[in-house]
């Protein structure tokens, strides 16, 4: 088992990286958790992971809860059905929520934890790629609006992660490939070296080679947590972890949260990102062909679908968070493995980017 610690002083928490940690959940979680605990999880998860989770916690008495999957269930809706459930059970401020599930049920639970009694405590307890390298960590929750996604949410910090390597076996192809898009994003955007890895061992990471993920769970959360560690709540550092997703979350959102997951949207998102940087930042042709080459090889979309309209997705990148005083930040790189939040680019450059990518 590997330890990654995000360090936030006395709210530092642990992320737990194996195999076979459901079975270890009574002595990794069990001191997080509190007599009253709700369990949530989705119609997909449940089946699999569920009883595996309950088992290994013997001595803590949960109640479950679950909900419908998908990432349309993402909404205050979903968060109330959680809440409702707390209340019914008449469940203190002492409880503890424990989100079992990909990014949908994390951020939910999350955001639900953050909401209740004005903040109690939660664990995640992840069962895709893309949350054990990224949605689980770092305190962002959120619910999806339909005219914008995570507009409506929180920062609360879990009080552990435990990402059992094991459930990845159940994971169809299309959700492990799109775990990876967010795996790329960390040597894009700060880890050159991890970047060159990815390039050499990518065949093994889709084959599910358990040295090849375990490190690369390890190297994504070591990234998240050294940025969130130094910015939390995003006043400057903590965007970079955004490349790709300006774009992806209009995309996302075009698209009525069907068709694309979210890391095949941040993938083009990300291809966006880079045609974008070579216009602006001097990012070399060369890289993007790197970017676009690797993004192809996991089997990731680098381009949008025939029916994307260019003034469609700049009407949505508008409500972006990260717009400052009507004007938005981009996330851009200057080379593989240094981005930048700025500002600074040329309308039209964005514009020809756009007419690049949609109609």
């Amino acid at each position: 088992m590997k330890q990654v610690v995000v360090e936030l002083g006395d709210r530092s928490y642990p992320i737990y990286i194996g195999a076979g940690l459901l079975a270890q959940a009574a002595d990794l979680l069990g001191p997080r958790l509190s007599g009253q605990t709700l369990v949530v999880s989705n119609t997909v998860v449940a089946p699999l992971y569920l009883d595996a989770l309950l088992d290994g916690l013997p001595d803590i008495t949960s109640r479950t809860l679950i909900v419908e999957d998908g990432e349309r269930r993402k909404t205050v809706e979903t968060m109330n059905a959680i809440i409702t459930r707390l209340l019914e059970e008449r469940f203190s401020r002492t409880c503890t929520l424990v989100a079992l599930g990909g990014g949908v049920i994390g951020d939910v639970t999350g955001f639900a934890a953050a909401c209740y009694q004005r903040g109690v405590s939660y664990v995640q307890v992840p069962t895709t790629l893309l949350a054990q390298v990224d949605s689980a960590v770092g305190g962002k929750t959120a619910v999806n609006h339909r005219l914008g996604k995570n507009m409506i949410g929180a920062f609360h910090q879990p009080a552990a992660v435990l990402s059992d390597t094991d459930v990845l076996a159940s994971l169809p192809e299309r959700e492990l490939r799109a775990g990876v898009a967010e795996i790329i994003k960390y040597g894009l955007i700060n880890d050159a070296q991890f970047f060159d890895w990815l390039e050499d061992n990518m065949d093994g990471l889709l084959q599910r080679d358990a040295d090849c993920l375990a490190h690369a769970i390890e190297v994504s959360c070591r990234n998240k947590a050294a940025i969130v560690s130094r910015d939390e709540r995003e006043a400057g550092l903590r965007a970079i972890l955004n490349l790709g997703h300006t774009f992806g979350h209009a995309i996302e959102t075009a698209l009525n949260y069907e068709t694309w997951l979210h890391g095949e949207a941040v993938a083009a998102g990300m291809s966006m990102a880079a045609h974008l940087s070579a216009r602006t930042t001097g990012f070399p042709e060369s890289d993007v062909r790197r970017v676009n080459a690797l993004l192809e090889k996991t089997g990731l979309p680098v381009t949008l679908p025939e029916t994307m309209r260019r003034e469609h997705l700049r009407e949505l990148m508008a409500v972006d968070k990260k717009t400052r005083h009507g004007r938005l930040h981009l996330v851009l790189l200057r080379e593989i493995g240094k981005a930048v939040v700025t500002p600074d680019f040329e309308e039209a450059d964005l514009e020809d980017t756009l007419a690049r990518y949609a109609e």
